[in-house]
C-alpha cells in the first residue's frame, strides 16, 4: 500500500498538505449540509423517500456503508509504514476510533429490528464519506500526528477521553433502548424512555455528537475537528426533526 500512496503523493509533505485540504473541504461540506438540512431531512429511516433512489435493506446498508471506515484504516495500519503508531497518544486515539466503528459496522447493523430501507443515494453517500473520513483520520494519526510526551496527562486529552467514553456509552445505551421500544409484531414509532432519553429526545444523537467532540479535544487536530463538526451538523438536524 506504500507503493500506491507513493504514486498518489510525491512526498510526505504533499500528502500532509492533502490531508489538511481534505479536512478543510469537510468543513465546507458541513456548511453546505447545514444549509441543505434547513429545507430537507436526511433521507433515511423515518424520512426515507423513493426520490433518492431504490430502497436498500437497512441491515445491509448500515453494514456495507460503515465497513470502509473500519477496513480502510486497518489496511493503512497493517500495510503502510505507520511511523506514529508506537506512540501512546496515537495508539489511544486510534483505539477510540476503532472501538466506535467495530460497534457501528460489525455489531449495530445485525441488531436492527425491522428498520426501514435506506434510499440508494443516502447509502452511496454514506459509503463515500466513510472511505474519505476513514482515510483522513487514520492516515493522519498513524503517520503524521505528533504529540508531546506528556500529552496523555494533559487536561485536553483527559477531558476529551472522558467525553468520548461518556458519548460512546450514551450512544450504545440509547440504541439499545430504541431497539426494544416495539414488542414483537408491533409497528410505528414510540417515545423512548430511560437513560438520557429522560432528559433529551435524541439521546442517541447527543451521545455520538459528544463522542466525537471528545475525540476532537483529545486529538487536537483540524482533521478530528472537521469530523466532529460535520457529525454535529447532520445529527443535530436529525435530532431537531425527531423532536418535532
Amino acid at each position: 500500500m506504500d507503493a500506491l500512496l507513493s504514486l498518489l503523493f510525491s512526498s510526505e509533505e504533499e500528502e500532509l498538505y492533502m490531508l489538511d485540504r481534505m479536512a478543510y473541504f469537510m468543513f465546507l461540506m458541513a456548511a453546505c449540509t447545514f444549509i441543505t438540512l434547513l429545507f430537507e431531512n436526511v433521507p433515511y429511516g423515518r424520512y426515507a423517500t423513493s426520490k433518492y433512489g431504490f430502497p436498500v435493506n437497512a441491515r445491509f446498508a448500515w453494514f456495507v456503508q460503515e465497513l470502509p471506515a473500519l477496513l480502510l484504516p486497518m489496511c493503512l495500519l497493517l500495510w503502510t509504514s505507520s511511523s506514529k503508531t508506537s506512540l501512546l497518544p496515537n495508539q489511544l486515539l486510534i483505539a477510540m476510533y476503532f472501538l466506535h466503528y467495530v460497534q457501528r459496522a460489525c455489531i449495530y447493523p445485525f441488531l436492527i429490528r425491522g428498520g426501514k430501507p435506506t434510499p440508494f443515494a443516502s447509502f452511496a453517500l454514506a459509503f463515500v464519506f466513510c472511505c474519505y473520513n476513514g482515510f483522513m483520520q487514520i492516515r493522519y494519526l498513524s503517520h503524521y500526528a505528533e504529540y508531546p510526551a506528556y500529552w496523555v496527562t494533559h487536561p485536553c486529552f483527559l477531558i476529551g477521553s472522558v467525553l468520548w467514553f461518556v458519548g460512546w456509552f450514551i450512544n450504545v445505551q440509547s440504541d439499545h433502548i430504541l431497539r426494544n421500544l416495539r414488542k414483537p409484531g408491533e409497528t410505528g414509532y414510540k417515545v423512548p424512555k430511560g437513560g438520557m432519553f429522560e432528559y433529551v429526545s435524541g439521546a442517541n444523537f447527543l451521545g455520538e455528537i459528544t463522542e466525537w467532540a471528545g475525540f476532537t479535544l483529545a486529538g487536537h487536530s483540524v482533521h478530528s475537528a472537521a469530523f466532529a463538526i460535520f457529525t454535529a451538523v447532520v445529527l443535530a438536524s436529525r435530532a431537531v426533526a425527531h423532536h418535532k
